[in-house]
């Protein structure tokens, strides 16, 4: 894992960079596509991205659940949780991504002088 954060600021970055909107645009239309999902997502409404997945809201009702420290009940109110489904077409992407960069650690593994010259 590379352990990048990709923030609204980096989007808006690519966007600028890709789209060739201005910096101020890009930003706007950035934070135009994020509200729209996070207002469908208020109401309840399912948010499917094509080749990507879908942000669904589930209900969750009330449950009784056990404080670690004391061993307590404590009941749990109901709420409202969000959930991301994967594409098939992301999962298959990302599996790849994987499988090819540890392909190419063990490759590089195998060959001497690579590991060093990176050292």
């Amino acid at each position: 894992m590379s352990g990048k954060t990709i923030t609204r600021a980096d989007l808006c970055e690519v966007v600028y960079q890709k789209v060739g909107l201005s910096r101020t645009e890009s930003a706007a239309l950035v934070e135009l596509v994020l509200g729209e999902i996070t207002s469908c997502l208020e109401r309840g409404e399912t948010v499917k991205l094509s080749s990507f997945g879908s942000f669904v809201v589930r209900k969750k009702g009330q449950r009784i659940g056990r404080n670690p420290k004391t061993g307590k009940e404590v009941p749990i109110s109901p709420r409202r949780v969000m959930v991301f489904k994967p594409s098939a077409i992301l999962k298959q992407k990302i599996n790849n991504a994987a499988d090819e960069s540890a392909a190419k650690a063990s490759q590089d593994a195998a060959t001497p002088g690579v590991a060093a010259a990176r050292d």
